[in-house]
């Protein structure tokens, strides 16, 4: 005799939205999931570009792709910059992390924290070194602004690009 089980049901009900629950632990990082299309311009020029965030490994990680597009100025050959940020929870501490790499051979590890409307990624190191800020800021349901600023040894953040962006398809 076969037995139904209500609560076995339920439980089978509810395992196909378990990749939903698993998103939601990203906390401030959770509005960015998605693809985005933005425009932007600072010192290396005005740009096209787009950049996802996808989760993945089970929704361990999350993975941002980036490319942006800088048209031919006067000075210089147009140009594509790319970059990979994988995005995870510290082990005992769940604190937020992230690891970039991009095209031109920079690798920075950050620290994320919730910042009002956004979250920021800040490069770890010492005032005496070079440091790195990434910002992202929610304008509106599908809209957000990035800004990524860098700071000279024991100097202040200055902004270096800032773009804005919306949500894709």
């Amino acid at each position: 005799m076969r037995f139904f089980c209500p609560i076995g049901a339920l439980i089978l009900a509810v395992l196909p939205g378990a990749g939903a629950l698993r998103a939601q632990e990203w906390g401030p990082a959770q509005f960015l999931i998605g693809h985005w299309i933005g425009t932007g311009s600072g010192q290396p020029g005005t740009a096209t570009g787009d950049f996802s965030f996808t989760p993945d490994l089970a929704g361990k990680v999350l993975v941002r792709r980036s490319f942006a597009d800088y048209p031919a100025s006067a000075d210089k050959p147009a140009s594509r910059h790319e970059d990979l940020m994988v995005l995870f929870h510290e082990g005992s501490t769940g604190e937020l992390r992230a690891v970039y790499f991009d095209s031109e051979d920079h690798v920075i590890h950050y620290t994320g924290k919730a910042s009002p409307g956004g979250l920021i990624f800040a490069s770890d190191g010492k005032s005496e070194e070079v440091r790195y800020r990434l910002s992202y800021t929610r304008t509106g349901n599908d809209t957000l602004k990035l800004e990524f600023a860098v700071a000279p040894p024991g100097k202040d953040f200055t902004s270096y690009l800032q773009a804005t962006a919306r949500r894709g398809e």
